[in-house]
This record gives structure tokens, sequence and C-alpha cells, in this order.
């Protein structure tokens, strides 16, 4: 472009775009559609803080992404295919594209997945893919190959999506400051001087290392301290349940009172590119304001709790033995609760972050460290600090249950009810 533009961001300082391409791209109604996103769905309720959009994340993925390449491009690196510049840039930017309101909730309760629909967003007939075509009449697909995994090229593919990519680099730096914890704090510009391009490959250089522990260590205390926060499970498993009791309701014929078009698309799984682009935060707190006046009592409810953070209690259950559940199932019906829609046992393993595990073949590309000799060592072989972390796992069962329960039952608190449910 004939001039720089630059947005002022929180985490990055300033996020510069020098590529019309670029440029285009965030003006375009699907990208500017990531402010209507929040990037850390109910944790908001948790941390009153986390208000940060998907847009601003987007942003800061590609500003982390143009600052490793620059590097790359000063230090004129022969393993960096610099004609891969504007295609990196373009998927870094775009790499969240498909991300539904409430983030991975909505995921779960409808099996959907936001990289699938951001490739269909970019090789379909929206404003981004015009602006892509511009480059040339394959760059949609180049760049959906990329976000998607698919891509010839592994190191255009480990910038975006790798154990130490640009986008985990953004979030936890950026997550941290808006949750206001210091866990996801490390050495960005450090990690970023330490980082090369080797054989196809992104790689670290062996005395960066203690950089990446630092960056390996602040992920690991984000997942257990900010992401998987009981409180923020809790809204989460509302959330859940409010889909499932509204689908269940739908499929049996239920007349709502409010049913926009996007939902009702996505009960019947016909959505299109089109009305998914209409499914964002706003659409889906105004659908749960109307649904918490509905006939239904159940859905109502939940709505309600939802709305106005009256979420589900929880309490450790350690050891866990599978008939704690069927316990807790016979007690909750005997109160008149029905377990499918106020119970839950939750285990945070399945969820979509993840500490760095080496070892497993469907992971993302590891850490690999480059030694003055040339010689690639995974980071787990050399550092005490990410082999422990790694291996470690301090998952504990929580259940989750409605605060009336206890009362309903005639029980003096959650002691004596967890002494039942122990048997």
């Amino acid at each position: 472009m004939q001039e720089e533009k630059v947005f002022k961001d929180p985490v990055h300082k300033y996020i510069y775009v020098q590529d019309r391409t670029i440029w285009d791209l965030i003006n375009t109604q699907e990208f500017q559609r990531l402010r209507r996103i929040r990037q850390l769905g109910t944790s908001y309720l948790t941390f009153h803080g986390a208000e940060h959009s998907r847009f601003s994340h987007s942003l800061g993925v590609y500003e982390v992404t143009r600052k490793i390449i620059s590097q790359f491009e000063r230090n004129q690196y022969e393993d960096w295919p610099q004609e891969e510049r504007l295609l990196c840039l373009c998927a870094a930017l775009l790499h969240d594209l498909g991300h539904g309101p409430f983030s991975h909730s909505i995921e779960k309760a409808f099996r959907t997945h936001h990289e699938d629909w951001t490739c269909r967003i970019v090789l379909g007939d929206t404003e981004v893919n015009r602006v892509l075509r511009r480059v040339s009449d394959d760059f949609p697909q180049q760049v959906a190959g990329v976000i998607c995994k698919t891509y010839h090229k592994p190191i255009v593919v480990g910038l975006v999506s790798s154990q130490l990519d640009a986008d985990r680099m953004d979030y936890l730096l950026r997550d941290a400051y808006f949750t206001g914890v210091n866990y996801g704090t490390f050495d960005l510009e450090r990690i970023l001087r330490v980082i090369r391009p080797y054989k196809g490959r992104i790689v670290v250089k062996e005395s960066g290392m203690h950089a990446v522990e630092d960056y390996l260590m602040s992920r690991y205390q984000m997942y257990w301290q900010v992401y998987f926060h009981p409180v923020t499970r809790s809204a989460e498993i509302v959330l859940s349940k409010i889909f499932e009791r509204a689908k269940e309701l739908y499929e049996e014929g239920y007349r709502y009172q409010f049913m926009p078009n996007p939902l009702q698309a996505l009960f019947e799984n016909r959505m299109t590119v089109e009305n998914y682009l209409l499914l964002d935060e706003a659409l889906m707190q105004t659908v749960l304001a109307f649904w918490s006046g509905e006939a239904d009592p159940v859905l109502a409810d939940l709505c309600s709790r939802f709305l106005h953070r009256r979420l589900l209690k929880f309490m450790v259950l350690e050891p866990y033995e599978p008939q704690m559940l069927h316990r807790t199932v016979e007690l909750m019906e005997r109160a008149g609760i029905d377990p499918a829609y106020y119970l839950e046992i939750d285990f945070p393993s399945d969820l979509a972050y993840d500490v760095y595990r080496p070892g497993e073949s469907d992971e993302k590309l590891p850490i690999l460290l480059v030694d003055a000799g040339d010689q690639l060592t995974e980071i787990s072989h050399k550092s005490d600090i990410v082999r422990s972390i790694s291996n470690l796992q301090l998952g504990k069962h929580h259940l989750y249950y409605p605060d009336e329960w206890i009362g309903k039952l005639g029980l003096s608190g959650e002691a004596e009810l967890r002494s039942i449910i122990a048997g």
C-alpha cells in the first residue's frame, strides 16, 4: 500500500499492515463479524475483563506472524521460502474466521468445527474469497490448505499451527492480559529471536530453550488456572444443556416464541455459509433472553441461569468411581430434578486447550531444538521442565448440580451430599 496502516494494540503495542490484500481482508464483512465473537467464550462470567474478541486475537496472530517473517527476511535465511510470505500472513489473519458464538461450547453441542467453517468461508461465495482471488485463482485453496493443515509445505503450516505457533503465542499473552492474570506472560521477543527456518520446518536455536520452557509453563498454567476454571466450565455446561434442550424440543415439534432462521438451519443440519455468518453472540444473547420466557420450564430456567449467572454449583469428587454417577442420578430423580439437564460429572480431558504432549502422533508439530552442529532434538529430551509438565495429569472430576438440590433433598449441606454419593 502507499501508506502503512497501524492498529493500536494493548498486547503488541502496534499492529502494522503493509499489504493491500491484508487491509482488504480486514475490511470484509466476514472478518468484521469476529468483533462480535468473544475470544474466550464463557470466561467473561469468571474473569470480568475477558471481553476481548476473535477480531483482536486474529490481528494479533497476524502481527506475530509478520514479525517472525520479518526476522527471517532480515537474516536472509535460505530455508525460508520468501514467496510464501503473503500466504502465511493471510492464513494467520483468517485462521479463526469460522468461530461461532461462545466458541467451543456451540461446536460441541452441534458437532461442528470452526476450522471446517473457516475453510468453507474462505472457499465460498464471500468477500474474503473475492479478495483472495485477486492474488490468484487458486490462492483461496492455498489459504484453506494452510488453515486445515493440508498444504504441502510444513514450514508454512507450522507458523500458524504447531506447538510453537503464532496463534498460541498471541492468545496466551492476550488472554492473560484481559483476564488480569500473570500466568500467560512470557518473553515473546526472545522467542522471536531464536526461532529459525530449517530444512522445511520451524525450529528453535538451542540457546533459546529456556525462553520456550517459559512459554510452555505459561501455557500449562493458563490451561489449568483460566481455561479449565470450574466456574467457566459450569457456564459452558449450562450453555451446552441449553442447546441440547432447545434441539430436543425443536425435533419434538415445539412451537418457539422466537426462532431465527440461522438457528433453525442449525437444528435441521442444513446450515449454509450465509446462515452461519449470521450467528454471532449478539444474536445468541437475544435468543437466550427470549427463551428465558419460553413455556418449557427447563429451557426457560437454563437460559435464565446463564443470562443472570446463576450457574451450577460444583464439588470435587476424588477419588471418583463410576457408581457415584448412578447414586447421583437416583438422588436427583428423587428430588424431582431432571439429571439429563441439571447434572454433569466433568473431567477436563476432552477440551480444546491442551498441554504440550510430544509423543502423540496426531498432535501438532513438536518443538525441535537445533544445536551448533545442526542436529535436531525434540525439546522434552533436553528439558527436565518440559518433560515434567508434559507428563502431568492434574484433572479432577467435578460434580455440577443446581444449588437448590441439596435443600430439596433435606440435606444439611455439601458434606452430607458428598458422603451419600461416595456410598
